[in-house]
């Protein structure tokens, strides 16, 4: 082995000379790069920096507080028979209401459109409209639900 490096000796330190001077080239090409581009990278590194921080920002602003757990149970539900309705009279005279304003109100809080009581009812919807209309202005409210509700309240339906 040493007999091979002997004979080759020149040979081999051709190589490595042309070695060193390549890896010597190399490093002041890349110095080179660097100096002469270091605005370009700095600029590239501070992008790449605030790209980070932008997305970690918004993973943390974004992300939900609290973990919502469903949890499902199987519960017994007793229900006991309601007693016969007994509508109050005394409301129902002091609200001034008709009778066909009654059926639509009732029709109402069955959950059914103005165009399904029209049907029901074999009138037009012009006139079911009229018939919640002057309902709404007895009973003071704005909505059908709100009237639904102050009738249930008031015990005049159901």
């Amino acid at each position: 082995m040493i007999k091979a490096i002997k004979k080759h000796k020149g040979a081999i330190l051709y190589g490595s000379s042309l070695a060193l001077l390549l890896l010597l080239l190399r490093w002041l090409e890349f110095r080179f790069l660097i100096l002469s581009t270091s605005l370009d990278i700095y600029i590239g590194i501070i992008a790449i920096i605030f790209t980070g921080l932008g997305v970690w920002l918004t993973l943390k602003l974004f992300k939900p507080k609290a973990k919502t757990i469903v949890i499902e149970k199987e519960v017994e539900v007793y229900i006991t028979p309601s007693p016969q309705f007994e509508r109050n009279q005394k409301e129902l005279d002091n609200l001034n209401l008709t009778s066909r304003e009654l059926e639509v109100l009732e029709l109402m809080a069955k959950g059914m459109s103005n165009q399904e009581i029209a049907n029901e009812l074999f009138v037009s919807l012009n006139t079911v409209k009229t018939h919640s209309g002057k309902l709404f202005e007895k009973m003071e409210v704005k909505r059908r639900t709100q009237a639904v509700d102050k009738a249930k309240t008031l015990s005049i339906i159901p």
